[in-house]
């Protein structure tokens, strides 16, 4: 990291996300916090005597950003391994195969992540695909959302699935018409598989670590909640801090072990001890209630609709801890001073997490900022609850739009109506609640400008590439004015974080924590919003990032 330099900003657009004071002529920045922000002739008069001025010559700067909800080994890993992310067809995905292969031509295992399901018929790529580019080596590759794996015949064998395996608890073997297993495996079942992998070593995830701070800086962002912190992820956190090298603001979420019970809150809180003292802040829980709904394992509060490809009659999705134990659990962990981050994306889940909060709060008013990440389904009814409940809604907005996983294998299962219900951004803003935005990477692109476009747009960002000229919004009546998106992601997450009076906006006294952005959102249309892009990141007034000549 280069030095801490005192700087006076100025000759271009300044959004500071105040509501006060929105926009400012220009900044300074003493010490690593901003000194000032006003009027040019104000700020020059208490900028430091040697300050360096730094001519934005028409580019603006708005607060770096923060991510309420990411998992950046995992997107390091994901790099770093066979990355099917952007595939769009099935046999793209075996052409990167190949790649990889032949770049790495020792591995055992072909391990990756990243593959799509609207690429393959009902969302579950078949063994056979990857027989065809993998041999006899075992392959395990995860889809984007972290829920599915795809699996070679190879792999099936040595894990000793077959037709007569039972779904273990939690999961599902997707079978063929036979009931062969036929290459997907689900939630739960993914560990059938997962469990005889080759282990990432210290070594390895430290080096992802490493590789997504840089990659995230690099998109304008200073600090992030990291959703699923287990010792091994804690490790590698540790290991940056020591060796000084953590530039970045980090909460994390320790994982909550849902086959284990409220015995574990005593070694959450020695181990968020542990990392007080070497600064760090582990101070939230990741409690995960349900799945997702393209694998119909999202808990939702009436069935999903019984169709061709579909599931069976009846079926309400899973919940990972049922009412009773979500409860005690955010009881217990409330009561131990934790925040909890819920993972919840059906509305029974919300629902779920709701009540828990409800009851864990008249135990005592504390000020933990619970949140629920994901929000995809939110009965009406429950809408007004995040405010009054001061939980925050953890918004991933990037694929609230109409793409094929919406479209072929979402809608048609929840039934018009009740597809109206989701990612109910602009209601939960107009109710009160506050919004922290997230990104879910790798799950999706961790670039917060190509979420806020579609926050502000409610349409998928690769149309244009496409060649749809006007694609249809999804729930247009949910857009996000673009001042309240970009406080989302700044503000917003800072605040989730209890970052709220140190990082976030840009005024006298907090961290000089900025972008410098290649042009003025504000003044572009929505969907160029990436065109923006981040030429330079400060955390602390120190340079974390820049882009070549900027």
């Amino acid at each position: 990291m280069q030095p801490r330099t005192d700087l006076l900003i100025t000759g271009g657009p300044i959004w500071t996300g105040r509501l006060e004071q929105p926009w400012v002529e220009a900044l300074a920045v003493r010490d690593g916090k901003v000194a000032a922000a006003g009027p040019l002739r104000e700020v020059r008069e208490v900028s430091a005597p040697r300050a360096e001025t730094f001519e934005l010559r028409g580019r603006a700067v708005i607060p770096a950003f923060h991510d309420a909800h990411c998992h950046p080994i995992g997107g390091g890993l994901q790099q770093r391994s066979c990355d099917l992310e952007g595939a769009r067809t099935p046999g793209e995905c075996q052409e990167r195969i190949r790649a990889y292969l032949a770049a790495h031509p020792d591995v055992e295992w072909v391990l990756g992540k990243g593959w799509s399901m609207e690429l393959f018929a009902r969302g579950t790529p078949e063994r056979q695909l990857l027989d065809q580019v993998t041999g006899e080596r075992p392959a395990y590759l995860i889809n984007r959302d972290g829920h599915s794996a795809w699996v070679n015949s190879a792999a099936l064998r040595l894990a000793g699935i077959e037709a007569t395996t039972p779904d273990p608890q939690h999961g599902r073997i997707e079978r063929t018409e036979g009931g062969d297993p036929q290459g997907t495996l689900h939630e739960g079942a993914m560990e059938l598989v997962g469990r005889l992998a080759p282990t990432t070593t210290d070594a390895e995830r430290l080096a992802a670590l490493r590789q997504a701070q840089a990659h995230l800086h690099g998109l304008g962002i200073a600090g992030w909640q990291d959703a699923m912190v287990d010792p091994k992820t804690e490790a590698a956190y540790t290991a940056l801090a020591q060796a000084g090298d953590l530039s970045a603001r980090v909460r994390l979420a320790l994982w909550w072990e849902r086959e284990q019970g409220l015995e574990q809150v005593e070694e959450l809180d020695h181990r968020r001890r542990r990392l007080a003292e070497l600064g760090l802040d582990g101070g939230s829980v990741k409690i995960m209630l349900d799945g997702v709904m393209e694998t119909f394992t999202a808990a939702l509060l009436d069935p999903y609709l019984t169709l061709p490809g579909g599931p069976p009659p009846g079926q309400l999705g899973h919940l990972f801890l049922d009412p009773e134990s979500a409860t005690a659990a955010t009881s217990a962990l409330h009561r131990q001073g934790f925040q909890v981050h819920f993972h919840a994306i059906g509305d029974r889940a919300v629902r779920v997490a709701l009540d828990a909060v409800a009851r864990a709060s008249r135990e005592g008013g504390r000020d933990l900022r619970h949140h629920v990440a994901h929000i995809q389904l939110v009965h009406p009814a429950d809408l007004h609850r995040f405010h009054e409940l001061k939980v925050v809604a953890n918004m991933q907005p990037f694929w609230a739009c109409h793409e094929p996983q919406m479209d072929e294998m979402t809608i048609p299962f929840l039934g018009a109506e009740r597809s109206l219900h989701q990612y109910p951004f602009r209601d939960l803003a107009h109710s009160g609640a506050v919004l922290a935005g997230g990104s879910d990477w790798p799950v999706s692109t961790a670039n917060p400008l190509e979420e806020i476009a579609v926050a502000t747009t409610r349409r998928a960002p690769w149309d244009r590439d496409r060649g749809v000229s006007s694609p249809p919004a999804f729930l247009p009546e949910q857009v996000l004015p673009l001042a309240t998106a970009l406080s989302a992601f700044t503000a917003g997450s800072a605040y989730v974080n209890h970052l709220e009076h140190v990082t976030g906006t840009l005024e006298a006294g907090k961290a000089a924590d900025l972008v410098v952005l290649a042009q003025d959102p504000f003044s572009i249309p929505l969907d160029r919003l990436p065109e923006a892009r981040v030429e330079i990141t400060m955390v602390d007034g120190r340079v974390v990032f820049h882009r070549d000549g900027a």
